[in-house]
């Protein structure tokens, strides 16, 4: 098998390495899907040419300068999200329920002393935080009768057969049992007849045929945590046709990933091998900042036409990272045994660079009734560059991959609204996010090339007297494709199957809101 479809295997797992910041790491934090109020949220968060609500300022922050008044929002989200992991044709799913909050802002809008409506008009001025990233959520994938397994790049890494990875203490080590410290899982060991490492669930070491014996496998994946986003934001409304803005974000993160990886002998027929568990578990905190620049302009009263441009957000981050092993084996003398291993605490300090991001936006006005606002937002994913390892390292292998793997892409926000009555509102959008994978690199095909993201949106709002009330449903359908675990190398060694994740999230979003 060629080098580079191994290369995109392993990063598809998270992490490696004891190094294990990778391109997985670069999307994660650089593909987002802003969020905010209720009422944004409900019109498809296409609000680049509408402004008027503090979900604009992560998008184009002259939508600040449409404020004719002062205001104050807080919005809460509740979700219920369900993953289904289809596994060689066999389907698990796991679900999950999450409270958090969504939006909490505050708009002040300061007239000028000009009564004549021509030139500066206002100053408006914005503090607020909008969620840009919700991690949370649970999975569950497994099958049986699978002939590849987890210790085969292990072995093969052991072995020195793949020139780019070697022996690891938070992998290999754990494997084997390492009598000086009584320590080790026992699945991995060195045949001396042979010359090389294996596993009792490899068939014929000896001349190097590697064919495995069936096993059951199960992967669970717990994931939480955010990316939120604090932006403060300044506009000015000109003429009442030319709005201008200027944001300062500021985005935390936190993120939380655990994982259990498990394989047993269900037929019973695998010697000395009974069953083995691996746990990952990986936490990211770290704090980012980047600019917005942004106009809106208004030819006519029914058109509105926004741009703007949100610099790369330069993140300083630290992962704190641990795996560990444990194994049942049922040896042939009859003598069972439980072993364990596990690895050294990792903590690590990065630099991440995203891409660029700039929203092209329209709306229409029609008979002061309705609004048929659309978004387009290009990013190109090649440009995320990871930077200064804490250690020194400089991730040009890592940043090679990038460019080759990633592309740009499209996003598209759509929504829209009708004023039915004088107080009541009803909305409703479509947002579309593509993957950001090529459909080929390294001169292979990728299968992350089908992930894709698409939310349906639907909401209404009610306006008394200074108060406002907007409740918003969001189904967010999103498919991503991974491998359980990396593929080994080498073509000897029988290659995973990917898994297709089919998640389903549920929000219901609610903003009250009070203008002054």
């Amino acid at each position: 098998m060629k080098k580079s479809l191994i290369i995109l295997a392993i990063a598809f797992v998270v992490p490696y390495f004891v190094q294990a910041q990778d391109m997985v790491d670069a999307l994660r934090f650089s593909n987002i899907q802003t969020t905010g109020t209720a009422r944004a949220g409900a019109m498809g968060n296409a609000f680049g040419a509408l402004g008027g609500d503090f979900t604009s300022a992560a998008i184009n922050p002259a939508g600040i300068a449409l404020y004719r008044s002062s205001e104050f929002a807080f919005t809460p989200k509740f979700t219920y999200s369900s993953v289904e992991g289809n596994y060689m044709n066999t389907s698990m799913e796991d679900n999950k329920y999450n409270f958090a909050l969504n939006n909490i802002s505050y708009v002040t809008s300061i007239p000028t002393s000009n009564t004549s409506e021509v030139g500066l008009i206002s100053l408006n001025l914005g503090i607020g935080y909008n969620r840009v990233k919700d991690f949370n959520s649970y999975s569950l994938a497994g099958a049986s009768g699978v002939t590849s397994s987890f210790l085969d790049d292990l072995v093969e890494n052991a072995n020195g057969e793949d020139p780019n990875n070697g022996w690891s203490d938070f992998y290999e080590e754990l494997a084997y049992y390492n009598s000086d410290n009584n320590s080790g899982a026992d699945l991995m060991y060195y045949d001396e007849d042979a010359g090389f490492w294996r596993t009792d669930i490899q068939i014929n070491p000896f001349d190097q045929t590697v064919n495995n014996h069936p096993v059951s496998q199960r992967k669970s994946i717990s994931r939480s945590g955010s990316m939120d986003k604090y932006s403060f934001v300044a506009g000015l409304n000109f003429n009442h046709k030319l709005y201008v803005g200027a944001s300062l974000g500021i985005t935390d993160i936190y993120y939380k990933q655990s994982s259990t990886y498990e394989e047993w002998d269900a037929q019973g027929d695998i010697p000395n091998f009974e069953s083995m568990r691996f746990t990952e578990y990986l936490r990211t905190t770290g704090t980012g900042y980047d600019f917005n620049f942004g106009i809106i302009y208004k030819p006519v009263n029914e058109v509105r036409l926004g741009a703007s441009i949100q610099t790369p957000t330069f993140y300083n981050l630290h992962d704190f990272f641990h795996t560990s092993m444990y194994s049942r084996n049922n040896f042939e003398d009859g003598g069972i045994t439980d072993d364990e291993g596990h690895s050294p605490y990792n903590n690590y300090d990065y630099n991440l660079e995203t891409p660029l991001r700039a929203t092209f936006s329209g709306a229409f006005v029609i008979a002061k009734k309705g609004i048929i606002s659309v978004d387009y937002e290009y990013v190109d994913y090649s440009n995320n560059k990871l930077r200064k390892g804490g250690d020194g390292y400089n991730f040009t292998s890592e940043n090679q991959e990038i460019t080759e793997t990633f592309k740009s892409v499209g996003n598209i926000r759509v929504g829209g609204e009708l004023k039915a009555t004088n107080e009541l509102s009803l909305r409703a959008g479509y947002e579309f996010y593509p993957s950001a994978y090529k459909s080929e690199s390294f001169g292979n095909e990728q299968f992350k090339s089908d992930d894709r993201l698409m939310t349906y949106t639907a909401g209404l709002g009610y306006r008394f007297g200074s108060f406002t009330f907007d409740i918003a449903y969001r189904l967010t359908d999103n498919i991503v494709n991974e491998l359980p675990y990396s593929a080994p190398y080498t073509s000897i060694y029988p290659q995973p199957s990917p898994v297709e994740y089919s998640a389903l999230n549920h929000d219901v979003i609610f903003t009250l809101g009070f203008k002054f």
